[in-house]
């Protein structure tokens, strides 16, 4: 499936219906006095978040939405028929804001329905306007404009447990080993361009999985995909921090570690409190010295749990998924 976390949307609510301007007409009846209706409410525009969704893409085939608008008034009286409300499907997680992005309408944390725009009030028929100076009115309203506006719709992921780390650091092939999802992997460098969801079934219950793009240096400033990238691990509940244990260095090694952590640090201090799991990617690579080496460095300056894996060998693989239940609930 495509991922699409960011859509600009028209949304137009229905006008009330003009009220009707009618006299009665009865034989026998001298003087029929005004029995013009009102018009009908216009249809209102909601938004609904659910669960079965997980990406805006629909909203680049569909960017206008329109709810119905009043009918007309009628004689004898009769209210005109009030137009249709629409529902706008959005994923769980989905963030309103204004054309503008300065001011956040609606955050949707989970299913729930939001009024967008509100649809006009039908107009006064003549009969509504008969007095005792004025017994054959020809007054009557057109009904109130349905509210219209842009919106800009905003999509933060909401996963069990995101994958963080650098570009190319093996969170794609962590996540089709762990999970049902098939992302693109390769033996040449590239990173993720959007977030990937995968499904992680354990004997109690579903994790839903989220490979992120790829953090480089001052992505909390916007650089690269940034921004876009911390926006998601926002949600999530826990993190996995992968490190390419493979490099050279072991001063590279520890400098790739706390670049992210201080990335995600200058984003927000809640984010960086998330439970995390630090894995050693790539360990196949590497003599078992190496490793136990930079845990200990590791160890000096984090209390996160630290793990070994190589995706490629399956090594450490299904001791992760054994204890991954246990560390969301810590």
């Amino acid at each position: 499936m495509k991922f699409l976390d960011e859509a600009k949307i028209y949304l137009k609510a229905g006008d009330g219906g003009p009220g009707s301007v009618s006299f009665r007409r009865e034989k026998y009846v001298e003087f029929g006095g005004p029995d013009g209706g009102d018009g009908g409410k216009g249809g209102d525009v909601y938004i609904e978040s659910v669960e079965n969704l997980n990406t805006l893409i629909d909203f680049r085939y569909k960017q206008h939405f329109k709810a119905e608008s009043g009918s007309n008034g009628a004689g004898k009286n009769k209210t005109g028929h009030n137009g249709k409300d629409i529902y706008i499907k959005v994923p769980v997680g989905t963030m309103v804001l204004s054309e503008d992005k300065a001011r956040v309408f609606k955050d949707f944390t989970h299913k729930e329905i939001y009024l967008a725009a509100e649809g006009g009030i039908g107009g006064k028929g003549n009969a509504k306007f008969k007095s005792s100076t004025n017994q054959s009115p020809r007054r009557f309203q057109k009904g109130i404009k349905g509210e219209e506006i842009w919106i800009w719709l905003r999509l933060k992921l909401i996963a069990d447990i995101g994958f963080i780390g650098l570009p190319n650091a093996g969170k794609s092939t962590l996540l089709s080993n762990l999970s049902n999802a098939k992302p693109k992997v390769a033996d040449y460098p590239f990173t993720t361009l959007k977030p990937q969801l995968g499904l992680l079934r354990l004997g109690s219950r579903d994790l839903i999985l989220a490979d992120l793009p790829g953090l480089i240096k001052g992505a909390s400033e916007g650089v690269g995909l940034g921004l876009k990238f911390l926006a998601h691990i926002e949600r999530c509940k826990a993190l996995f921090h992968l490190c390419d244990v493979s490099v050279d260095r072991d001063s590279q090694f520890l400098k790739n570690y706390e670049m992210i952590r201080e990335e995600v640090l200058l984003y927000g201090k809640k984010v960086s409190e998330k439970n995390e799991i630090i894995l050693l990617s790539k360990s196949d690579l590497v003599d078992s010295e190496t490793i136990h080496r930079r845990i200990n460095l590791l160890k000096e300056i984090t209390r996160s749990n630290i793990r070994f894996i190589s995706s490629h060998k399956g090594t450490g693989l299904k001791e992760l998924k054994n204890d991954v239940e246990d560390f969301l609930n810590d």
